[in-house]
C-alpha cells in the first residue's frame, strides 16, 4: 500500500495521530534536507522543520488529495520556511512547547544525514545568491525530481491556483543560466 493510500485510510478509520507520525516518519527526512539547503542554517532549518511537523499534523484531517501526500509536504514546508522568514519573533528563538509532534520532529532530526553529496562549498555559495523561491524551484525540480505540475502547485500562493508550468520551466532554464553564468566567473566551469 502506498504511503498516501495508508494514510488516507488512518484519516479515515479516526487514527490522525497514527497517520501524521506515519507521513512525518516517511517524508521528514527528506523535507528536513529540502529545509537545510533552502536556510543553510541546522537551528533555523530545524525551528521551521518543527513547524512544519505541526502543521502537518493540524492539517491532516483536511488534507484534500488533490496532489500526491509529498508535494502536499513540500507545500507546508515552503509555507512554513516563508512564515519563519517573516516572523522575527520567530528568529529571535521563540521555543515551542513540546507536543507530540515536535518530539517527533526532534527524533527524525537527531537520525537524518544532513550532508548532500552533490552539495560543495563553492555550488553552496552560488545557490544562496538566489531569491528563496529560485531555491526552491532548483530542489524540487533537481534535488526532488518532483514533476513540474506538483513544482507548480508547492509555489503557488496560499490557497491559489497552480502556477503556469511552461513559466516555470522558463524560469527554471534563466536561473540555469544565471548560476552556469556565476560558475564561470568563479572559476568552476571552463
Amino acid at each position: 500500500m502506498s504511503l498516501d493510500a495508508r494514510v488516507a485510510a488512518l484519516v479515515e478509520g479516526g487514527d490522525v495521530g497514527r497517520a501524521a507520525t506515519e507521513a512525518i516518519q516517511r517524508l521528514g527526512p527528506e523535507v528536513l534536507g529540502y529545509l537545510h539547503a533552502l536556510v543553510r542554517d541546522d537551528v533555523d532549518a530545524s525551528d521551521i522543520f518543527s513547524q512544519f511537523a505541526e502543521d502537518l499534523w493540524r492539517s491532516l484531517p483536511k488534507f484534500r488529495g488533490e496532489c500526491s501526500l509529498r508535494t502536499w509536504a513540500y507545500r507546508l514546508a515552503w509555507n512554513a520556511a516563508g512564515r519563519f522568514s517573516r516572523d522575527a519573533y520567530r528568529r529571535r528563538g521563540r521555543r515551542l512547547r513540546s507536543t507530540e509532534a515536535s518530539r517527533l520532529a526532534d527524533r527524525i532530526r537527531g537520525s537524518t544525514v544532513l550532508r548532500q553529496e552533490w552539495r560543495s562549498q563553492k555550488v553552496a555559495q552560488l545557490r544562496a545568491r538566489l531569491d528563496p523561491e529560485d531555491q526552491t524551484l532548483l530542489i524540487l525540480r533537481l534535488d526532488r525530481e518532483l514533476p513540474w505540475r506538483e513544482v507548480a502547485q508547492v509555489l503557488a500562493a496560499s490557497d491559489g491556483p497552480p502556477l503556469d508550468e511552461a513559466a516555470l520551466r522558463k524560469r527554471f532554464e534563466r536561473i540555469k543560466d544565471k548560476l552556469a553564468r556565476a560558475a564561470r566567473e568563479e572559476g568552476l566551469l571552463d
